[in-house]
């Protein structure tokens, strides 16, 4: 059938190891925060977002909590519009109760149904998910991959770009300019996005804003919670409400 949906749960720290499907899913957290990583980069989805996941892309998933997952499997061919890429996706109200009722309906059903309209509206909302700014892109470049993998291991790496193209012997311009080409961001604009990402994995953990904001690097709570409301829309304590 086109559409099919899967309730899966999970217990903290678990690891689903890298696998892909031969359709595409929408994977939904009612409960927990999942950490998906492709070769693309890594994506966070907070408890009532959803990651849309195109048809063969191998993806990792590790679980911030216990994890209850709804997720819908969608044959490409069911609809023309479907996501091409992966992206963290608003589910609203409408779509998590077609997401949780999808789970119910029995395979397989008959198009001309109560089912099948259900399905039907549950792909009318998918080709309207609106994208949300959750996307970590992983660079290729040698030296970029330097500097992505010390700002993951340590957030609060104080460096300027000036200091790494020292360090690695490059120009400050190149190496801006490979940032721009292979993630579509500023070195900085990389950095800052790295740490909203830790910033959210850590406040779904349960550690208090003041210590995310210390082990961020931030000077002070106040301007983590300025950064954080500047791309989020709300402080960083209410973000999980």
């Amino acid at each position: 059938m086109p559409v099919a949906g899967k309730a899966v749960d999970y217990p903290s720290d678990f690891v689903v190891p890298s696998h892909h499907h031969p359709t595409a899913q929408l994977i939904h957290a009612v409960q927990g925060v999942m950490i998906v990583t492709t070769n693309a980069g890594q994506w966070i989805v907070p408890p009532t977002r959803g990651l849309w996941m195109p048809a063969g892309v191998k993806h990792q998933i590790r679980t911030v909590g216990e994890v209850r997952v709804r997720t819908v499997y969608i044959r490409s061919d069911a609809c023309p519009e479907l996501p091409q890429h992966c992206q963290v996706v608003k589910i609203s109200p409408l779509l998590r109760e077609l997401i949780l009722a999808s789970i119910d309906v029995s395979q397989p059903y008959a198009i001309d149904s109560r089912d099948g309209r259900l399905m039907a509206l549950l792909l009318d909302e998918v080709t309207l998910l609106p994208s949300l700014p959750l996307r970590l892109p992983q660079p290729t470049d040698p030296d970029l991959l330097t500097i992505c993998n010390a700002i993951a291991l340590a957030p609060d790496e104080p460096s300027t770009l000036n200091q790494w193209a020292e360090r690695l012997g490059v120009d400050p311009k190149t190496i801006q300019r490979r940032f721009s080409r292979q993630t579509g961001m500023t070195f900085g604009q990389w950095r800052q996005q790295a740490r909203l990402i830790t910033a959210l994995e850590q406040l779904a953990s349960g550690v208090k804003v003041v210590d995310v904001a210390l082990n961020l690097g931030y000077g002070s709570p106040s301007a983590f919670t300025t950064m954080f409301k500047r791309q989020f829309g709300v402080t960083p304590s209410a973000y999980f409400r």
